[in-house]
């Protein structure tokens, strides 16, 4: 009932690691316990070309789903082809690659108990190890303010084909409703087609039946028929204020959180995979793998990234405090039509101060009224709005 290191859940962020770990050091023996009966096909993870250093792309390749040349975006007025390769690995593939690193996962493993060197489910059965890692997913806590990016996804095997050549990662000419809306499409195959209808919303509820008969509608809108084959959905934190260091003072002990968990995402996209391939490969790089070691390389690591973040969390606060939701498509069409090398930077968070310049002068996203009383971050976190 030993290993070397623990990780609690078995989602992206803990699978990334335990390849990591694998790779880096094959003596080491990696331990997931995950309340999952089994590996699943329920998510799709993407990812830009530019997001992930090469030796990523090349360990990811077995578990791709879909990998495109190119990807587009569609807005009332305004749509573009975007040179940019795109990605997708899906929760089944994932796992296959973690059984093949050589990991060990556990399913159907409720952890009752989690602390610095032990693991404890609710059979009755009891784990330790030197390190303990927590990829649970997401925590609500006072520390992270945030709306949300909800979607229901619909995947369909069409009659015939479809004629979607790449990813439209978004669609934004259909109705505006519940704050932000766009389509997102995957063609998987020329006939095997994803669409999830997805919307930057200030409320956390999804109303799932209803968000899968809008993607069915729009699927008829496009002329395509045919069968729903699998169907995954989501709630994803959009950060609009984060008190990192307030954070990780609450977790000085205990497990080390990762992932959404530890607010590792994308504050505007909500895509993950690129900030977990960071972290794995920095946990990965320690020489000393204890709990203590651990928690203070990422709580370094989250601290500077929190602070490199802030101009991010401050376009998301005027999205969603300064702009009403029938208009703040508007922004985004406005950010699509700025210098593609700007945009993949921004993708891959690493916008340098000019691209940020660039992306607030010129015509005003929103009025200087509305933007004003969105710059401060602190009032967020106090509770005021």
């Amino acid at each position: 009932m030993k290993a070397d290191i623990i990780l609690a859940g078995a989602g992206l962020a803990s699978s990334l690691i335990a390849l990591a770990l694998r790779r880096a050091r094959p003596d080491l023996s990696v331990l997931l316990l995950d309340t999952a009966p089994g590996p699943s096909d329920a998510h799709t993870w993407s990812f830009h070309d530019p997001d992930i250093p090469a030796a990523w792309h090349k360990a990811l390749a077995p578990a791709k789903r879909g990998d495109w040349p190119d990807q587009e975006v569609r807005f009332p007025t305004h749509a573009r082809r975007l040179r940019a390769g795109y990605n997708s690995i899906d929760g089944a593939g994932l796992a296959r690659l973690v059984a093949e690193a050589g990991a060990q996962v556990i399913h159907d493993a409720t952890v009752t108990d989690l602390g610095a060197g032990h693991a404890l489910l609710l059979d009755g059965r009891r784990f330790e190890a030197p390190c303990i890692i927590d990829g649970r997913g997401p925590q609500p806590g006072p520390h992270l303010v945030t709306g949300y990016q909800k979607f229901v996804g619909i995947e369909i095997e069409c009659d015939a084909p479809h004629g979607v050549q790449r990813p439209v990662i978004m669609d934004a000419t259909v109705p505006q409703r519940d704050g932000y809306r766009f389509i997102y499409l995957l063609p998987f195959s020329p006939t095997r087609i994803l669409i999830e209808d997805t919307r930057y919303s200030d409320g956390a509820d999804l109303q799932d039946a209803r968000l899968a008969r809008a993607s069915h509608d729009y699927a008829a809108a496009q002329g395509w028929t045919g069968r729903e084959v699998r169907r995954e959905r989501g709630i994803l934190p959009i950060a609009l204020a984060h008190d990192a260091a307030g954070f990780w003072r609450d977790r000085a002990e205990g497990p080390v959180p990762v992932g959404l968990r530890a607010g590792f995402f994308h504050p505007v996209t909500g895509y993950s995979l690129p900030v977990a391939v960071e972290v794995a490969d920095l946990i990965a790089s320690l020489p000393d793998l204890t709990t203590g070691a651990v928690r203070r390389a990422v709580r370094d690591f989250a601290l500077a990234r929190a602070h490199q973040d802030r101009f991010l969390r401050l376009l998301n606060r005027m999205l969603f405090r300064g702009c009403p939701g029938p208009e703040r498509y508007r922004l985004l069409q406005r950010f699509y039509r700025l210098p593609e090398p700007l945009i993949e930077r921004f993708y891959a968070g690493r916008l340098t101060w000019a691209d940020r310049l660039r992306i607030v002068t010129g015509k005003p996203p929103i009025p200087i009224r509305r933007a004003l009383p969105c710059l401060p971050e602190k009032p967020l976190l106090k509770g005021d709005t």
